[in-house]
């Protein structure tokens, strides 16, 4: 070695004090704020390699035994480690944004620092000692390194989530929820219409339909994190922020619903229009949110979470149970509230899509985890079934109670009837449901005749549905309702008219709807007779009287078997005045069904204008023209002018 060759005890002195210097202009350069995050980036990087160099040109003494050269190897490794991990923490910017090289690298950098932990606690260290202090190092960079994955995670789910757009399955709220059939309101209201509120034709079209609630590029990444959360024992942490994001995403989705957050009370406070379209809402939302929203949050838990067997169905059931529960909540106040029959068919509703969509929830809230929730649609679905029974039976009742205090103007169809009628047809649809719920509540009848016991000429007796039984005795208390009502006009034939109306719309309405499977044939032919029977008893109570003065009986002179000019005029003269009454009131009568007003007139013209014209004919020669008042073609022709509703009179204008 030479003399301008230094000693190698001074070459490493130098060595030592270059390396020192260069590590305090690092330090004091990386305290400068003012630096970029590349130039922090590369300034952790030179620090990283100096302790490196430090490291290795220390003389390695001979009497170092394995476990220091152990330590040292850690250390070096922990050194390491902990630059790259560190290096993230000295700026604000997201891993994942700056690509995924940069994010993977970061997940292979604290996947060594737990298997780092692992080597350590897997020695007998000894409290106070170099290696537990290395140990608690280690897991202060662990939970560093986990606080920072917990808020890539947060942002993966946050900054990636898709749109929630339910048009596709055309679903809005629209101005048509507040536009509902008005039949269903009260008894006592003459506005009623044919129509009742007709089921969600919604109910059953949606099949389960996946969408990507995650833009898939960033499953695998999620995936990732997770995993590595978990097998560093933070998997609660990871959890817990899946949960909160998933949580208010499913808030929001309720929002897009337009479902709304009420209370079991504001519900029983709400007038029937506006619980009506509640109810509407509600029923599209809970089939759209389990059937499309909720099994597509199964689908996203259940892919972040493959590798972690029950923590995928736990994460699902947290983040998901508060609006499950919710929607279920308003379920339970439409249970609870009052048996009111205007809501009987929106109950069955409520009743046929939760029972409908039980199998779905069942099999996504499969675990422990989920048992609250299974457990609360069962009990909400009890209590819809309970709900709609008692309705129902109090339907009856209702019908039962309804009472007039006056006549139903001009004889028509009582708006009672229509109700009935459209109530029990729209029924039809619910026949499975409601045989259900009503069975232990069957009529005492529980047999009776087959509807075509005449036809076939047997003694055969069958079941009777419980459905079909409760339809009878609707239709049976209905008539003697109807009866009550027919007693309250002065008019006999005014009260037989009505019957005749009321009864007929019945028949008509059974013979044209499913409601004839339910009565049947027979039932149908019965209350034909019934309503035939009425009307004539309306010609008999109408016209007898007047037709009896178109009899000969009584109009010879005494002593004598010539015709008495005198009574033969007062008999045309009372005739005259008796059909101008007749018209004058029956103007103003209703037969809304136009073939049923048709066939009245013709039976009656074929009795009163034959009799008059044969009368009239028998008689020309013996009273003159001036005192035969109206023609036989002007009272057919007047005849027309019945059941019209609007009262009209002979007098002073005479139809030609």
């Amino acid at each position: 070695m030479g003399d301008c060759e230094p000693s190698v005890p001074l070459m490493e002195e130098e060595e030592e004090n270059l390396i020192a210097a260069a590590q305090n202009i690092v330090k004091a350069l990386g305290s400068n704020r003012t630096l970029t995050d590349d130039a922090r980036k590369i300034l952790a990087d030179l620090g990283s390699q100096l302790s490196s160099i430090t490291r290795v040109s220390e003389p390695q003494d001979e009497g170092v035994d394995e476990t220091e050269e152990q330590f040292i190897e850690l250390e070096e490794e922990f050194n390491l480690v902990h630059s790259k991990v560190m290096n993230w923490e000295v700026g604000k910017s997201m891993i994942w944004d700056c690509g995924q090289e940069e994010a993977y690298e970061y997940l292979r950098y604290v996947d060594q620092a737990r298997k780092l932990i692992e080597r350590l606690e897997s020695l007998n260290l000894v409290k106070g000692s170099k290696e537990d202090e290395l140990l608690r190092k280690a897991h202060d960079l662990l939970q560093t390194a986990m606080n920072r994955l917990e808020e890539e995670f947060t942002h993966l789910l946050v900054h990636n989530r898709q749109p929630f757009e339910p048009e596709h399955m055309s679903f809005r709220s629209s101005e048509d929820d507040t536009l509902d059939d008005g039949s269903i309101v009260s008894f006592g209201d003459d506005s009623v219409e044919d129509s009742v509120v007709q089921r969600d034709s919604m109910s059953r079209s949606l099949e389960e339909f996946i969408i990507e609630l995650v833009h898939p590029d960033v499953i695998p990444d999620l995936r990732c994190i997770a995993n590595l959360m978990f097998d560093s024992n933070y998997g609660r942490e990871c959890s817990q922020a899946f949960i909160n994001v998933r949580k208010d995403s499913l808030d929001d989705c309720l929002f897009i619903l337009e479902v709304e957050k009420l209370s079991i009370e504001d519900v029983l406070k709400m007038e029937w229009n506006s619980l009506n379209s509640k109810i509407r809402r509600w029923i599209r939302a809970m089939k759209i949110f389990v059937r499309v929203y909720l099994a597509s949050e199964k689908w996203l838990s259940d892919q972040i979470f493959s590798e972690l067997e029950s923590v995928s169905s736990v994460c699902f059931a947290e983040a998901s149970k508060a609006s499950i529960l919710q929607l279920l909540n308003f379920g339970e106040a439409i249970a609870i509230g009052p048996h009111q029959p205007e809501k009987l068919i929106r109950i069955l509703d409520m009743y046929e899509l939760l029972a409908d969509l039980i199998p779905d929830i069942d099999a996504m809230y499969s675990d422990e985890a989920g048992l609250c929730v299974r457990t609360e649609c069962q009990d909400i679905l009890r209590s819809l079934g309970d709900c709609a029974k008692a309705t129902f039976l109090e339907f009856e009742n209702a019908v039962a109670s309804s009472i007039s205090a006056n006549p139903f103007p001009g004889g028509g169809i009582h708006h009672l009837t229509r109700y009935v009628m459209n109530y029990m047809k729209t029924l039809i649809d619910y026949s499975k449901t409601l045989d259900e719920l009503l069975k232990g509540h069957e009529k005492e009848d529980t047999v009776d005749m087959t509807p075509d016991r005449e036809d076939d000429n047997t003694d055969r007796r069958c079941y009777v549905s419980p459905l079909a039984q409760h339809f009878r005795s609707f239709t049976s208390i209905l008539e003697c309702n109807l009866e009550d009502k027919s007693r309250l006009y002065k008019d006999e034939s005014l009260g037989h008219l009505f019957l005749m109306n009321n009864i007929h719309y019945m028949a008509e309405k059974v013979k044209n709807s499913n409601l004839r499977t339910i009565l049947g044939d027979g039932w149908i032919r019965k209350h034909n007779w019934k309503f035939q029977h009425h009307a004539m008893s309306y010609e008999r109570a109408t016209w007898s009287s007047i037709l009896s003065l178109l009899r000969d009986e009584g109009l010879q002179n005494p002593g004598s078997n010539s015709i008495s000019r005198t009574l033969l005029k007062e008999r045309l003269y009372n005739f005259s005045l008796s059909f101008e009454e007749v018209y004058k009131s029956q103007t103003g009568w209703s037969i809304p069904d136009s073939r049923l007003r048709e066939d009245l007139r013709i039976s009656t013209s074929l009795k009163v204008i034959q009799a008059y014209r044969t009368f009239v004919g028998r008689h020309t020669n013996n009273i003159s023209d001036k005192y035969i008042k109206y023609t036989a073609d002007n009272l057919e022709n007047f005849l027309l002018d019945l059941f019209e509703g609007s009262p009209r009179s002979l007098h002073g204008s005479h139809r030609k």
